[in-house]
């Protein structure tokens, strides 16, 4: 589990990436508050106390636990000018042995969203993935009308694999996602993003 014991921080230009503290909950829940009409329509429906206290102390004991057992990497983003939370990038569901695999997600809150902040967190992200922990794929999945997740992904050098049905639900509805990775040794070929 290279990487994962040490204390997980990734500098990149605009931002620091970092796992969730429990005293982040106040910007968190404004956030995640604020962006309710913009992320909703690309996220699985959020439980009864998804913006509490109680709820966010459950994912910051999840971040712990999955960053010590080497499963997921859970990071905030947060804009070092403003010394602000604006979103959040996780490598999740980490797979060693033959795969050597992880699974990317991410959100950005409405007021971030379109200005390169997300683009920057996935190459750091990425960069990480490949450098200090040794996979050789990172994998993510979005739905087909989500323009800007499409973008960014294959902006970052993700590469469109396919489309896996039923795949999540979202918003209270199985959906249908297209399916992108990454690789550490890249012989596919450019893609057409630029």
């Amino acid at each position: 589990m290279l990487g994962l014991r040490r204390k997980v921080r990734i500098e990149t230009e605009r931002m620091t990436l970092r796992p969730p503290v429990h005293s982040d909950h106040r910007s968190w829940a404004s956030l995640r508050r604020e962006s309710a009409e913009f992320l909703k329509p690309w996220e699985p429906t959020w439980s009864t106390d998804h913006l509490s206290r109680k709820g966010f102390t459950n994912r910051v004991y999840w971040a712990q636990r999955s960053i010590a057992n080497g499963s997921a990497v859970p990071l905030f983003l947060i804009h070092r000018a403003e010394n602000r939370l604006i979103g959040a990038v996780t490598l999740d569901t980490i797979r060693r042995g033959p795969a050597q695999a992880a699974t990317l997600g991410y959100w950005i809150g409405a007021p971030w969203a379109r200005q390169g902040f997300m683009r920057e967190a996935i190459e750091a992200v990425t960069f990480y993935a490949f450098h200090e922990l040794d996979l050789s794929r990172v994998e993510a999945a979005c739905l087909p009308e989500n323009i800007a997740s499409r973008g960014v992904l294959e902006k970052t050098g993700f590469k469109y694999e396919g489309v896996a049905q039923s795949y999540l639900q979202i918003n209270g509805r199985w959906r249908t996602h297209v399916l992108y990775a990454n690789l550490r040794i890249d012989r596919r070929g450019k893609t057409e993003a630029g």
